[in-house]
């Protein structure tokens, strides 16, 4: 625990510390090193974002620095990786939520993942993987509406099809066609 103090003051880092356990009774006391190979092991699972990490390090009792240097430790190994996040975010949201751009860019913006990442790894999804998604979604939506006029079906998936995330117009050219 004491490596936390190695090039900071003492005083101030101890009462930091004090603080954090009185309002958080409940968050364990590990060494650096612990805590360096938890999250290790927190981003092996599973790729994760600095928003995910960030708040994983809040379980645990830490001073910035130590914070600071976990971070740049687990993005020199490159077991956090932004774009790598990103990407991978986007295909399992596509391929195996069949979300839409719209409702993974919002969802990409909460973590924290700037417009311009998320617009250059929006290449994972191709575009007629994404026509073909819209329009299987579309009829197998509107084949479970029973007892609608065409008009009320066609109006319930495509809001059902927009909740998803797709956009309005390409939902239009789908049924169009």
């Amino acid at each position: 625990m004491y490596l936390f103090f190695a090039n900071c003051n003492f005083g101030y880092q101890l009462s930091t510390i004090n603080y954090q356990l009185k309002m958080n009774p409940e968050k364990k006391l590990f060494t650096f090193e612990e805590i360096k190979q938890k999250l290790v092991n927190y981003c092996v699972y599973q790729d994760r974002c600095h928003s995910e990490v960030e708040q994983k390090m809040r379980e645990f009792v830490l001073i910035p620095e130590a914070k600071d240097e976990i971070l740049l430790y687990l993005m020199k190994e490159n077991y956090l990786n932004e774009e790598r996040f990103t990407r991978s975010y986007i295909r399992g949201k596509f391929y195996i939520k069949n979300w839409g751009k719209t409702k993974i860019k919002i969802h990409l913006k909460q973590k924290g993942i700037t417009d311009r990442l998320i617009s250059t790894c929006f290449d994972e999804i191709d575009e007629n993987d994404y026509v073909s998604i819209i329009n299987k979604i579309y009829e197998n939506y509107a084949g479970k509406q029973k007892g609608l006029k065409d008009y009320q079906k066609k109006s319930k998936t495509i809001k059902y099809l927009l909740n998803k995330g797709f956009e309005y117009d390409l939902i239009l050219r789908v049924i169009e066609n």
